[in-house]
């Protein structure tokens, strides 16, 4: 018998589905959640590292590239014989692949980058830039500067310092005349000199004429001048000019580090020295407060576990966490501005 005509069709259907819009908003909240987390995570590993002594170490987070693929394939197969032969059939298949390849790249501050935003003083600019952004004279200066024109801010570390009891009262002065209005900034550019000025307006009302007038004693300006040279220093050289001596971000660290809570048998056994106490009678309370524990904290705005013990910020804490983030700022500010260099990635188009 003769072989009867045999049809046979395969259908083959492949494409790459476009995935790519929906995934910005979640991919960009996740990974914007997950780095600043980890931020605060290193910043507070740091200042544990060296109230124990130990030196800091950054890993910044360089790059973040997510690579996404979605390829569908859709078979159809079929044969038809002749009636009564019973191979006729009919076939359907498919395949659906999935892919998600993340690549972070990390770099390490070391060498001269670490030098210059870790060692390196602030920069006077830097420090009266965030007083016009608005935030406290006292938080700012508190964290910042050694000394204003010789009037000395207390430090830990290992050569700690009191200071002088006027540092308080002229931290207070400064705040209340930033919240009245009567401190002013100005950058300025004459015969080719730039200068940085802080003005301080006399106002009618007597009362605040007074604080004003206590701020210049205590800094010992010129009381008839209204605005007065800035500069890196230790000591003005005259009555109108005011020298600040800024802090490096590790003195930084090293000065909030040393209030820090540390376990009792750390202490005990010499591992680290007690935290560290303000003088009292000065107003000034603990830039910020981190608590120490056995077992991992249940609310926490950070927390880290270090030498087989937990430190944290409180949640509800809210001086703490605000003090915290500025120092958080305030490494941002010092990142130097010159190229940095990273691993050259390859990410392949598709």
């Amino acid at each position: 018998m003769r072989r009867a005509a045999v049809l046979l069709a395969t259908l083959s259907l492949a494409g790459c589905g476009s995935i790519g819009p929906e995934t910005v908003n979640r991919d960009r909240i996740q990974y914007v959640s997950a780095i600043s987390d980890s931020w605060k995570r290193q910043m507070l590993l740091n200042l544990v590292r060296v109230r124990y002594g130990d030196v800091p170490v950054f890993l910044d987070v360089t790059s973040v590239i997510n690579a996404y693929s979605l390829d569908q394939i859709v078979r159809a197969e079929a044969e038809a014989a002749p009636p009564n032969r019973g191979d006729t059939y009919l076939q359907f298949g498919g395949s659906l692949q999935y892919s998600d390849k993340p690549t972070i790249t990390y770099v390490p501050l070391t060498g001269d980058k670490f030098a210059r935003s870790i060692m390196s003083p602030i920069p006077v600019p830097s420090v009266l830039l965030l007083l016009q952004s608005g935030y406290p004279a006292d938080l700012v200066l508190r964290f910042c500067v050694n000394s204003v024109n010789g009037v000395e801010n207390s430090h830990g570390g290992l050569v700690p310092n009191a200071g002088h009891p006027e540092f308080a009262e002229l931290l207070q002065l400064l705040r209340e005349a930033q919240r009245d209005g009567l401190l002013g900034f100005e950058a300025r550019t004459e015969t080719g000199r730039s200068r940085t000025l802080i003005q301080l307006r006399t106002p009618a009302d007597g009362v605040l004429a007074a604080r004003q007038q206590r701020l210049r004693d205590l800094l010992r300006l010129r009381k008839d001048a209204a605005e007065y040279d800035v500069g890196y220093g230790s000591f003005p050289r005259g009555d109108i000019e005011i020298a600040m001596l800024t802090r490096s971000i590790l003195q930084v660290m090293i000065d909030v580090g040393s209030y820090l809570d540390t376990p009792a048998v750390d202490v005990e056994q010499g591992r680290v020295v007690a935290p560290r106490q303000e003088p009292e009678g000065r107003g000034l309370a603990t830039p910020v407060r981190v608590r120490t524990g056995d077992a991992a904290p249940q609310d926490s705005f950070v927390s880290v576990a270090y030498r087989g013990h937990w430190f944290w910020i409180d949640d509800r804490d809210l001086q703490s966490k605000a003090a915290f983030s500025f120092l958080m700022l305030l490494f941002s500010l010092t990142e130097t501005s010159g190229t940095q260099t990273a691993p050259l990635i390859t990410v392949p188009a598709r």
